[in-house]
């Protein structure tokens, strides 16, 4: 029994002596998880770069500014953007003819301007379908898909979303080598643009090979895409000696600027096949119907008349007027 009452009193000593202890070894100081939260350095053992930090406190910021308003404005603005697409299709309709066809086709894309503007598309709506997976999946997909197959998805639209970014950053700069003279603005496109394009007043306004509405596509997605395409890079290969702060600014002004670019896109695509009749036909065929070029590009038309492109095997073809897309 003496062994025993000895053997408790010593329990109990330890367990008093841990009790004293433990609070000063939990807090170094008062301020310790203020410090941590606010992102003080000191507060690691890990070597290199940010080696102090062990909570970074702006994440926090840039994960309410994804998920908040950033989410929100695309939200609005892409839904916005097809109903009012929608809208237009159904009171107004078709950009239709003012002639009837002459069955004259002109020449206004190569093979080569064809296949890279379909690559670039391609490319383009690959990168939006997995860029508004990656935003909005978790939300719109996971419901639909389930735990298992909404991971599998995932994973799969990231690696390609990090795969074709820098193949779509080749084909803009192509974009910008080929078409950059004929989207240089001009004293013309400043009356298109007071008339829309024809839709204020009486009459279709001249246009070069590019109207200014095209020119403004051209250097939106230009200037937005090269944002994109950049931060892309960054946030792809992540050696430019960036922290994670300005990985996380990288994203917003990724985020942001790809959100732009896609909301205009739309428009574009639309105008560019159901909105008006003859456009689609041209990107597709490479030719166009010379009443059309009347119409849409007249002073290009002119351009093209007066060069002498008109001889030789690039003379326009005359062909049956319904052969393609019928009016």
């Amino acid at each position: 029994m003496h062994d025993k009452h000895w053997g408790r009193a010593l329990v109990w000593a330890l367990l008093f002596l841990s009790l004293i202890a433990a609070p000063a070894q939990a807090v170094p100081n008062s301020g310790y998880w203020q410090r941590v939260r606010e992102g003080a350095s000191g507060y690691t053992a890990v070597q290199g770069q940010e080696a102090g930090e062990l909570i970074q406190a702006s994440g926090e910021v840039w994960r309410r500014w994804r998920n908040g308003p950033l989410a929100l404005a695309g939200e609005i603005g892409l839904s916005g953007v097809v109903a009012l697409l929608v809208l237009v299709y159904l009171l107004r309709g078709p950009i239709r003819l003012t002639r009837l066809r002459t069955g004259v086709m002109i020449p206004r894309w190569s093979l080569g301007e064809r296949i890279l503007h379909w690559t670039a598309a391609a490319l383009f709506l690959l990168l939006m379908l997995t860029g508004l997976s990656l935003l909005y999946g978790r939300r719109l997909l996971l419901p639909l898909l389930g735990y298992d197959a909404f991971s599998v998805y995932l994973s799969l639209a990231k690696w390609v979303h990090n795969l074709l970014g820098p193949l779509f950053f080749l084909a803009l700069g192509a974009m910008t080598w080929i078409w950059l003279k004929d989207n240089l603005w001009q004293r013309n496109d400043w009356h298109w643009l007071r008339s829309l394009g024809g839709v204020i007043g009486t009459g279709h306004p001249p246009a070069g090979r590019f109207n200014a509405g095209e020119k403004l596509w051209f250097w939106l997605l230009l200037i937005g895409g090269s944002l994109v395409c950049f931060t892309g890079l960054v946030l792809d290969f992540p050696l430019f000696g960036l922290e994670r702060e300005g990985m996380q600014l990288a994203h917003i002004v990724h985020l942001a600027s790809a959100l732009i670019v896609m909301v205009a896109a739309l428009g574009h695509i639309y105008l560019g096949s159901l909105g008006t009749e003859g456009a689609l036909e041209g990107m597709v065929r490479g030719k166009v119907d010379l009443s059309w070029a009347r119409q849409h590009h007249e002073l290009w038309l002119r351009e093209l008349e007066a060069s002498s492109t008109w001889s030789g095997k690039a003379r326009p073809e005359v062909v049956r007027p319904d052969s393609f897309f019928k009016p």
